[in-house]
């Protein structure tokens, strides 16, 4: 598995890594032995950087990654988790403060039974809460040992500067892909000018640009997918089309449309770091051949062409979410 750098004084790490959240929910039944058999077999790939948070499952995802590097593993990963982002039954909330900081950080390496945690995001943003009191409280963490690297998640590209201006910023991870390119227009640019990796989460779409997702009737009645506004009524006709245009250009490039989709991530530049979830191994394994894709110039020419910037119809997330994007 080929590397990249995390920011400019990280950690290297895998060029596609694995998020983790659908092993413990959003997306249909789970399995903990497939889905640490599946952690395991991304070690053995190379596959390294291994993403999951406090609110995924309640904390059952890091417990799952827990057990899945007890014993000899560890040493084999690159841990990034994230806080910030609470569930109390229905109610969504944001909470950054400093005082928070610190509780979660105690309470994720207890789930995951480490003495550090190597990326630590703040998962969500709350505009009450100065991000520089957050990323102070942060770089307290890493005076302290508890975790090696800062990273932020869906924050605006001012928010990233007086961040990076406290301490040094790692990663931003925010949602990227062939149908969703707003970083592009802000964040982007202010991530390079400041040498932060960029992590793309949802590279694929949330499973869309595989081309598998044509009726929402097939999907398990708690699949997020079901209330995502890309998903619903004209948006999901709308975008089908889009789907299919990548499906044909990956036929002509003799691959299959998630890992062009992977791949044209992968093009926009060496700080580009996607993480694609999967709960199976054979998904995890055509995922990362994706990083030996080479896409010439044409293709990456049509590729935009087929899907432009802001191509995509509807919101990314429902209304209530939205407001917590780009912080």
């Amino acid at each position: 598995m080929k590397q990249r750098t995390l920011g400019t004084s990280g950690p290297s790490v895998s060029a596609l890594g694995l998020g983790l959240m659908g092993m413990s929910e959003f997306y249909g039944a789970t399995d903990d032995e497939r889905s640490i058999a599946t952690i395991h077999r991304a070690l053995d790939l190379g596959v390294n950087f291994l993403d999951t948070a406090d609110v995924y499952g309640g904390g059952h995802n890091e417990q799952l990654l827990g057990r899945a590097l007890a014993g000899r593993r560890r040493d084999e990963a690159v841990v990034a988790t994230k806080f910030g982002a609470r569930r109390q039954g229905n109610v969504a909330t944001v909470d950054s403060t400093p005082e928070y900081a610190r509780q979660a950080v105690d309470a994720s390496l207890a789930r995951l039974g480490i003495d550090h945690i190597d990326v630590y995001y703040l998962h969500r943003r709350d505009p009450e809460v100065p991000i520089e009191d957050t990323v102070g409280a942060l770089a307290d963490l890493v005076a302290q040992g508890k975790i090696r690297h800062i990273g932020l998640s869906e924050v605006s590209a001012d928010t990233l500067r007086r961040a990076h201006a406290v301490h040094p910023i790692a990663a931003l991870q925010s949602e990227y892909s062939l149908w969703e390119r707003g970083l592009e227009a802000e964040v982007l640019p202010a991530a390079r000018e400041l040498g932060v990796a960029v992590v793309p989460y949802s590279p694929v779409g949330r499973g869309f640009l595989t081309g598998t997702v044509t009726d929402l009737n097939a999907l398990a009645p708690d699949d997020y997918r079901r209330v995502d506004p890309r998903f619903q009524g004209d948006n999901l006709a709308r975008n089908l089309a889009l789907a299919e245009r990548v499906k044909a250009l990956a036929e002509q490039v003799g691959v299959t449309p998630t890992q062009l989709a992977l791949a044209w991530l992968l093009h926009q530049g060496p700080d580009v770091i996607p993480i694609p979830g999967t709960k199976r191994i054979s998904y995890l394994e055509q995922n990362a051949a994706a990083a030996d894709v080479n896409l010439d110039a044409d293709t990456l020419i049509a590729l935009d062409a087929a899907v432009p910037r802001g191509a995509a119809a509807g919101d990314r997330y429902p209304e209530q979410l939205m407001s917590r994007l780009n912080g």
